[in-house]
């Protein structure tokens, strides 16, 4: 049986007002700056990514410039289809919020690699376990959908996360371990039944010089 492969690619870095608050699935812009010096990455990425293949992005515009940015950089333009499922999780009230001012909202202790523990229901948003469940639901709908085929996602940390913990059976704070860089790329496979992870992070690689 012919496995459906996802290729996962977070996005890029979003623009520096972006990255002092806890923005969540509000919809902000790509760092103009960082979309220069990551040249390389594109072109890698135009390279390394399956032809022919299903693209997805979320609702999100961060996911689309991502993606436009990688059909600019070689990979031949495709059509994108939208999934909101894929989103980042939402923050609720606490989008928008700095990042020193998370901690005295908490109910939970924070997780050790992240602002706040899996279970942590933001008010107004919804909890890492929560988002789980709803990128766990689309990409088993998806894996059914396209069967035998090759797809690229491109999406975000929190929800490349979700993928990685349905694939694996973890829980929220377990899958919250996961450090999942802008522009790197995890792979995942459903053969039949089950789910095997490929690769998390895999990013350009450039050999040392000759002695």
């Amino acid at each position: 049986m012919t496995p459906t492969r996802f290729f996962l690619v977070r996005h890029a870095l979003v623009e520096p007002s972006a990255r002092a608050v806890l923005y969540g699935s509000m919809d902000v812009a790509l760092c103009d700056l960082a979309l220069r010096q990551e040249a390389a990455s594109y072109r890698w990425l135009a390279h390394r990514l399956p032809q022919p293949a299903r693209w997805f992005v979320t609702n999100l515009s961060r996911t689309r410039a991502t993606a436009a940015a990688v059909f600019a950089a070689g990979y031949p333009e495709t059509g994108l289809d939208i999934e909101p499922e894929f989103a980042e999780q939402h923050l609720g009230d606490w989008q928008g919020i700095p990042h020193e001012a998370l901690p005295a909202l908490l109910t939970r202790p924070a997780h050790p690699f992240w602002p706040h523990a899996g279970e942590e229901h933001p008010p107004g948003g919804e909890s890492f376990r929560e988002m789980q469940a709803r990128v766990s639901g689309a990409l088993e709908r998806m894996a059914t959908l396209l069967e035998g085929q090759d797809v690229v996602v491109v999406a975000h940390g929190g929800s490349i996360r979700a993928m990685l913990a349905h694939a694996m059976g973890l829980s929220p704070d377990q899958a919250l371990v996961f450090s999942i860089k802008n522009l790197s790329l995890t792979r995942i496979e459903k053969h039949g039944l089950d789910w095997r992870v490929a690769a998390v992070n895999e990013e350009p690689w450039t050999p040392p010089a000759a002695a």
